[in-house]
């Protein structure tokens, strides 16, 4: 009897020591993770966080940089100014502005525009690319597609600068030899607001054109071979079987292209500074104009609290209605 029994304790007794050794290691494996992400926490605090939290609060005074004291910090970190409190009244203010409803029109407008464009020809390219043959052409393709998105917004607005110039840029040197005219694309309302538009859509398409063809090479290639057993046409492919791959990659480029496309500022502030008068002065550059020369920073941080929510909604909206699972 006593042999079952210290089998039985003994057995009980690993099972207790396996259990404290799983926990402990369980333990220090927490703390060790906690230092490897603190340094990211540390910077989302330091680079999101914060900023945010103190436009939303700027967003509720009435912060005029030239009125405005500083009156030290709470806590060592939250600067304490003396501005006076305005509850929702920059809010209210902003949607009587009707330069504001403008600017936010206009920003729709190039949304509207930009958009469909960088998808449609993103999805062309993305097709060609997913086609066989020609592999070694389709590898210096997708090198190339790199090229204008690592280009810095600087120097896509510079760029465009020297392309649209009325005298020396190379569109219209082109245009002269085709159609004897010289079209001053910057100084005209209609051809600066349709020149920022296709130096974003430049930059941009091959981003949309590298995430759909990501998405092209999940779909399966027996299901491929099997749609084309059953039809020849290539639309129906695409809009059957292709397509339901893509729309995660599909709504990741609504997500990311409107938001980027809302907060656009580097490349129209260098071709044209959202002139001529304000014909491409979107909501970010009309948002530096009441912050940086108006120096009305608290209806400022209200219309980027605004600017913020509308992203949000737009990307929920995306979520709901074009995001799918297979």
């Amino acid at each position: 009897m006593a042999g079952p029994c210290s089998n039985e304790i003994a057995r009980q007794t690993g099972i207790e020591h396996s259990r404290m050794s799983a926990e402990k290691i369980k333990k220090t494996y927490s703390t060790g993770a906690f230092f490897f992400i603190a340094p990211a926490v540390v910077v989302l605090l330091a680079v999101g966080i914060f900023p945010l939290l103190f436009a939303v609060g700027v967003s509720f005074h009435q912060f005029l940089l030239p009125k405005v004291h500083w009156h030290g910090n709470f806590l060592g970190i939250w600067p304490i100014y003396e501005a006076p409190f305005s509850w929702f009244g920059n809010y209210i203010s902003i949607f009587q502005d009707d330069s504001f409803r403008a600017s936010l029109g206009r920003t729709f407008l190039f949304l509207i525009i930009c958009l469909p464009c960088e998808l449609v020809l993103g999805l062309v390219i993305a097709l060609l690319l997913h086609k066989q043959g020609n592999e070694l052409l389709k590898k210096v393709c997708r090198v190339a597609l790199v090229i204008p998105m690592a280009t810095t917004f600087a120097v896509v607005g510079l760029m465009g600068r020297l392309m649209f110039d009325a005298n020396y840029g190379i569109l219209n040197y082109f245009w002269a030899l085709i159609f004897h005219s010289r079209p001053n694309w910057l100084a005209d309302p209609n051809l600066a607001f349709l020149s920022i538009s296709i130096m974003e859509v430049w930059q941009w398409t091959p981003f949309c054109a590298l995430v759909l063809f990501s998405s092209l090479t999940m779909v399966p290639a027996e299901i491929e071979e099997a749609a084309k057993l059953e039809t020849e046409q290539w639309w129906q492919i695409l809009w059957r079987v292709q397509l339901p791959f893509m729309l995660p990659g599909i709504t990741a480029i609504l997500i990311l292209r409107t938001a980027d496309i809302l907060k656009l500022f580097d490349v129209v502030y260098i071709m044209t500074k959202g002139g001529p008068g304000s014909a491409t002065e979107l909501i970010s550059v009309f948002v530096q104009r009441v912050g940086f020369r108006a120096f009305d920073q608290g209806v400022a941080s209200a219309q980027a609290i605004v600017l913020l929510i509308i992203a949000t909604l737009l990307s929920r909206f995306y979520i709901k209605f074009v995001y799918k699972e297979i």
